[in-house]
């Protein structure tokens, strides 16, 4: 049976707070699309193909300066096809820099393909996150 959307944001999740973060690279579609539209000024907006994306993620994680100690999902939302989802959710992580603590809201959609993400779409607190890592 293939892994459902709001089980794929699930094992996301855990990914995201493994000490040290693992990337998400194998519950990826080839092909997928991952778009971040508010991305902070100078950041890609949009990858197409897991390995673009994993290029450019896998350096920004590694310095990358905030331990990330929680994931709260604050909704999931069933669309009209059964292979998308909208997520609200809040990450809180701590600045290893600063010791500082802070929580930012992001929005997603996920959509699902033979088990992997095939799209994701994340609505990012920009200002949030330039916050956290001052």
């Amino acid at each position: 049976m293939p892994t459902a959307p709001r089980e794929l944001f699930r094992q996301m999740q855990q990914r995201w707070l493994d000490h040290p973060a693992s990337l998400i690279g194998d519950l990826l579609t080839d092909d997928a699309v991952i778009e971040t539209p508010f991305a902070p000024p100078g950041h890609p907006t949009r990858f197409e193909g897991r390995q673009r994306f994993l290029d450019f993620a896998e350096p920004q994680r590694a310095a990358f300066p905030v331990r990330l100690d929680a994931c709260r999902t604050i909704a999931v939302h069933d669309t009209h096809d059964p292979n998308t989802i909208v997520v609200e959710y809040e990450l809180t992580g701590t600045n290893t820099r600063t010791a500082k603590q802070s929580t930012a809201a992001f929005i997603a959609v996920l959509t699902a393909r033979d088990g992997k993400v095939a799209r994701w779409r994340e609505y990012q607190n920009t200002l949030a996150l330039m916050h956290a890592l001052t």
